[in-house]
């Protein structure tokens, strides 16, 4: 199943010291080319959701879609502008991933869609092993799958204050594609300066 590709980069950037952290350079290129040559192998169209001046990302030639509900309601919101771009067309479920993780599954897409199918549930969430977490698993809520038919339900919540994504995923059912190979974490995200320097330094070593 083909599915429209979002890539979640609408947050503040506030401990990288604002901007955008897909734009930092990585190897030679930007973070979010990295990101954006993941996905596009696995979805197709792709949309960037970020806020305040679209024209910043007129090179990337990808439509911007900026968030609906004002002040910077997380990543719900980018979700939600997803949805309402995705149904334009016609489209039956959007996949989101993160602006900031240049490492993620290649074979995301195709893991979540079997999560989702193998249980019936409208929504699937990637995870990994977390001991530290009753369950045992860390969910990562800027990766997942979103059917379009549920945006107004998400558009009324997010409306109502709601704000923290697994709330509102479990409210309708919500599969997970757990991700516990071994190697370094694929969904490690820069968040810092130091971050930054760790991707960098992660690069080399995959490139050696």
């Amino acid at each position: 199943m083909n599915v429209p590709g979002v890539i979640l980069a609408g947050g503040l950037a506030t401990r990288m010291g604002g901007g955008d952290k897909g734009l930092h350079d990585l190897g030679g290129k930007p973070i979010l080319r990295h990101v954006v040559d993941r996905l596009a192998s696995q979805a197709a169209p792709l949309a960037l959701n970020a806020n305040g001046d679209p024209d910043r990302f007129a090179e990337w030639g990808l439509p911007v879609l900026a968030d609906s509900i004002e002040g910077y309601a997380g990543p719900l919101a980018g979700v939600l502008a997803g949805l309402d771009w995705a149904a334009e067309s016609g489209a039956d479920a959007i996949v989101t991933v993160a602006a900031d993780t240049p490492f993620f599954p290649s074979d995301l897409v195709a893991r979540l869609q079997a999560a989702r199918e193998e249980t019936g549930h409208p929504i699937a969430l990637a995870a990994s092993p977390d001991t530290g977490r009753k369950s045992g698993l860390g969910r990562h809520p800027t990766f997942g799958l979103w059917p379009v038919a549920l945006r107004d339900d998400l558009r009324r919540s997010l409306r109502d204050g709601l704000r923290k994504v697994v709330l509102w995923t479990d409210t309708h059912g919500c599969a997970t594609a757990l991700f516990n190979e071994p190697g370094p974490d694929p969904f490690f995200n820069v968040n810092t300066p130091e971050d930054l320097e760790a991707a960098r330094a992660r690069l080399e070593a995959e490139q050696a």
